[in-house]
């Protein structure tokens, strides 16, 4: 399966960027992360809980940086394993580009799964695949940005104001 796309960020292309390689913001990003360490010379284990269709795993798996452009490009490659479920693997370049508005975000996945998550069929697998992928980059746009206006955080959580989300991306950016 093949996906790409695109959006506009409203931060600078080195916030996006380091962003992009840290831990901390993918945990929050990523849709059902449990937990994610590393860093990006080294890689970045992760632990994802999800549902596809009626198929319901916890996948462990590792992702390495590649590639790398500073501020400009790189690659993400991983596999991840669910246990009976099944695996998937596949990877992403991702590209950065100055914009009016901010950076542009643009992205070519390919993904492949095995297992019980094979058998569910292609339209399934592609179809959560996308939704995936819309999840992590409107979460992350949103970690950047914060929610668009007149929106609420979703969730039981209470919204995060404005001073705890600096302080936050402050925190792991190291400043």
């Amino acid at each position: 399966m093949e996906m790409s796309d695109s959006r506009v960020i409203r931060a600078d292309k080195e916030k996006v960027f380091a962003a992009l390689l840290s831990p901390e913001v993918l945990q929050e990003c990523v849709p059902g992360a449990k937990e994610v360490t590393g860093t990006p010379e080294e890689g970045f284990h992760a632990v994802v809980a999800q549902k596809v269709g009626p198929v319901k795993a916890t996948f462990k798996g590792e992702v390495t940086v590649s590639d790398i452009v500073e501020n400009e490009a790189l690659t993400l490659t991983g596999e991840g394993k669910g246990g009976a479920a099944g695996f998937a693997k596949g990877g992403a370049r991702v590209r950065l580009a100055e914009v009016e508005e901010g950076t542009e975000l643009s992205y070519d996945v390919d993904a492949k799964v095995g297992g019980k998550l094979a058998q569910l069929g292609s339209r399934v697998v592609d179809g959560f695949a996308k939704k995936m992928a819309d999840q992590f980059f409107t979460r992350f746009q949103e970690v950047l940005e914060g929610p668009a206006e007149g929106e609420e955080a979703e969730g039981d959580e209470a919204p995060v104001s404005e001073a705890e989300k600096k302080g936050w991306l402050s925190r792991w950016r190291g400043k």
